[in-house]
């Protein structure tokens, strides 16, 4: 099991006075994606919730819609990320930076124009003209016609239930984090890591290793800005608005326009910037309820493999 924080010593001066002592981080380290034993990308990720990572970052490509497009995940025992053996690394046991994903008969394996022989950083991961494909033609369910409403009030009250579900956050200070809630507010699941748009596909991947995915009627919350690979990630789950504590680029607010999904921005306490889709932030209309929201699977135990 991977460690999802360590120990540093640190010299630490307060006014003028400076003490040793140990501080608590956030641990990063590469995993490697492969689909059906052929190397795809490697992330920068904190351990936890691999599996979850893994069939994320598949939804937000297109290589796969539901549950029944995987065979199946693993951890490649012996193997570390970046190819080497165990015995050529030094270690022992399973590194648990190695994820295999066997995709099920008759999905077709992913296009070679989306294999990545290099590292994602976590701090920003990759789009291009690939992943802007995907959504523009590979997108599964349309978001433009979701019946989601929700009121400002409501919206209002998640970004304080997405700080105070951040567990590991309170330790290190150094994670970004995802959640998604029902349009009644609720919480239905959050994921950590130190990059955004890990965080995210932990949550996708949750939902479509329960079978739940198209996420309709149903909000992403997300700690830091709003990048147009996070819009990209929501359109192809089918989740209908993304919010953001912090502000969204020109390209996601171009995206989440095209796609029909509502973003909002700058989501702190009562304030907030609507850039799409505004009429979506509204009340439904009396005798209409918004539907139902999709069976998800209730939020589990944080950061436990896999």
């Amino acid at each position: 099991m991977g460690r999802v924080t360590a120990r540093k010593p640190v010299l630490r001066i307060r006014d003028g006075r400076s003490t040793t002592r140990p501080d608590t981080l956030t641990v990063e380290e590469p995993m490697e994606l492969r689909v059906g034993g052929r190397p795809l990308t490697i992330t920068m990720r904190t351990p936890g919730h691999d599996f979850d990572l893994a069939a994320g970052f598949l939804v937000g490509e297109g290589v796969v819609h539901g549950a029944g497009d995987v065979a199946g995940i693993r951890y490649c025992a012996g193997a570390t990320a970046g190819g080497t053996s165990r015995s050529e690394s030094g270690g022992g046991g399973n590194t648990y930076n190695v994820v295999d994903v066997a995709l099920a008969p008759g999905v077709a394996a992913p296009d070679a124009s989306l294999e990545r022989n290099f590292y994602t950083t976590s701090s920003c991961g990759l789009c291009g003209k690939a992943s802007l494909d995907a959504v523009r033609t590979q997108t599964t369910w349309a978001v433009a016609d979701d019946p989601l409403r929700i009121p400002p009030e409501t919206l209002a009250t998640l970004p304080e239930q997405l700080r105070a579900a951040q567990r590991v956050f309170d330790s290190t200070g150094g994670l970004h984090a995802a959640a998604l809630f029902t349009s009644g507010g609720e919480l239905i699941c959050l994921r950590e890591d130190v990059g955004r748009h890990n965080a995210v596909d932990k949550v996708v991947g949750h939902a479509l290793r329960g079978g739940a995915l198209p996420l309709r009627d149903t909000v992403l919350m997300v700690s830091g800005r709003a990048s147009f690979e996070l819009v990209q990630k929501a359109v192809m789950a089918g989740i209908p608005m993304l919010a953001a504590v912090s502000a969204p680029s020109s390209l996601a607010v171009d995206l989440a326009d095209e796609a029909g999904l509502t973003l909002v921005g700058f989501l702190r306490g009562s304030s907030m910037n609507v850039y799409t889709h505004t009429e979506r932030l509204a009340p439904a209309p009396v005798g209409q309820p918004s539907a139902s929201p999709v069976p998800v699977p209730p939020v589990d135990q944080y950061l436990s493999l896999p």
